[in-house]
């Protein structure tokens, strides 16, 4: 979301602000580290106990995403944080994407190569959904 003064409209753009990062207070990041840690700890247990497979959809869960939503809708309202869902969601369908091509190749490709493959179509498939919703918005 535009909080700057911009146009109309900008609040739909992409942007990357190095600098935000010293804004939020170190409290927040701790927050945000043991929510993570947590999923990932859930993960290793939900490994143990019910396989490796169950444990890979654990971990495919944005780990501090409810950690940070939390915490943009705090600071900078609640528009803000359904944003940074959306962006989560159509990065999450990426990794799907991922996990497909990498299911399917990594058996008959070199390693270095599926993954490279499968980093390229998370990416792909991440945009083209946003490219695709913000589109239809309009």
């Amino acid at each position: 979301m535009s909080t700057d003064g911009g146009r109309p409209g900008d609040d739909q753009k992409v942007r990357l602000r190095v600098g935000e990062l010293r804004r939020p207070p170190p409290r927040d990041w701790v927050v945000r580290f043991a929510f993570g840690a947590g999923v990932s700890a859930l993960a290793g247990v939900v490994s143990v106990s019910a396989g490796p497979r169950a444990g890979g959809l654990f971990l495919a869960f944005p780990a501090i995403l409810l950690a940070s939503v939390t915490l943009i809708a705090k600071e900078d309202g609640v528009r803000q944080a359904a944003q940074d869902v959306g962006g989560a969601t159509f990065g999450a369908l990426g990794l799907i994407g991922f996990a497909v091509v990498v299911t399917l190749t990594v058996t008959v490709w070199p390693l270095w190569l599926s993954l490279v493959i499968a980093t390229l179509s998370w990416a792909v498939l991440s945009l083209a959904l946003y490219a695709a919703v913000t589109r239809l918005r309009r």
